[in-house]
């Protein structure tokens, strides 16, 4: 899968592509991230990439310009992936579009910045437009780092195990479940017996049920995409009452 990232900050991404799950997931060659200068597609010997904005305000817009001729170009050379705008009006980023995401051929990511890009940008060269979520960082390359790490562990071959990804928070809308490792019992505080007793079925259900009541008490509003029914729904139920009513 090729990532390529327009930004006009490259020096950003030498850090995060040569650790962890990104690092290990290029060096395997199952994925290329490419990160590209937008000014290399300005014109005008000052690289000017950013404009004051018609009408008046606070801050610099970036210019359609150099913007459109390096879109156009690297959709070229990565036919087939989406050009994303990285913007605090775009949707949020979930579990689900990073699974969306990693059975593409390639992802554009285009960071913006200051006040935002020019409208004509938005409206005709990019396909979809993603946020974090409902803040506002400086420019969306902290947001590309995090979609590239939240996209390439999916790919299959990158993490450890064909499990590992399987059973994490927000894989079903479920947040995952309490995770102990030794020493089984540490300052008086043990470990949960069940997890102690290879019994495989009850560990099961008793991970399935840690899910249920965890997300029910931090995360609510994913119980309805769970697609919970009989008694596991009347749980979560219980376990919101009592949030509600502060138990």
């Amino acid at each position: 899968m090729i990532f390529d990232i327009l930004t006009i900050f490259p020096g950003m991404f030498t850090g995060p592509f040569s650790e962890s799950i990104i690092k290990r997931g290029i060096e395997a060659g199952l994925a290329q991230a490419r990160v590209h200068d937008l000014r290399g597609w300005t014109v005008d010997k000052h690289k000017t990439t950013d404009d004051y904005p018609y009408g008046g305000g606070p801050g610099m817009v970036m210019k359609v310009e150099p913007l459109a001729r390096a879109i156009g170009a690297l959709r070229e050379g990565n036919p087939g992936a989406p050009v994303i705008l990285l913007s605090p009006q775009g949707e949020p980023f979930t579990q689900a579009i990073a699974k969306e995401f990693a059975v593409l051929p390639g992802l554009i990511l285009v960071c913006g910045r200051y006040e935002g890009v020019d409208e004509r940008v938005r409206e005709y060269y990019c396909d979809r437009e993603i946020s974090l979520g409902d803040f506002v960082l400086t420019g969306g390359e902290i947001a590309a780092m995090a979609i590239l790490d939240a996209v390439i562990r999916l790919i299959p071959g990158v993490l450890g195990s064909e499990f590992s990804s399987v059973e994490e928070s927000h894989s079903a809308s479920l947040l995952e479940y309490p995770q102990y490792t030794r020493p089984a019992e540490f300052e008086g505080r043990k470990a949960p017996d069940v997890l102690l007793s290879g019994h495989q079925a009850r560990i099961t259900e008793w991970k399935r049920r840690e899910s249920i009541i965890r997300t029910a008490q931090r995360r609510p509003d994913l119980i309805e995409k769970a697609g919970l029914a009989g008694e596991e729904l009347a749980l979560a139920m219980e376990i919101m009452a009592k949030k509600r009513e502060g138990k």
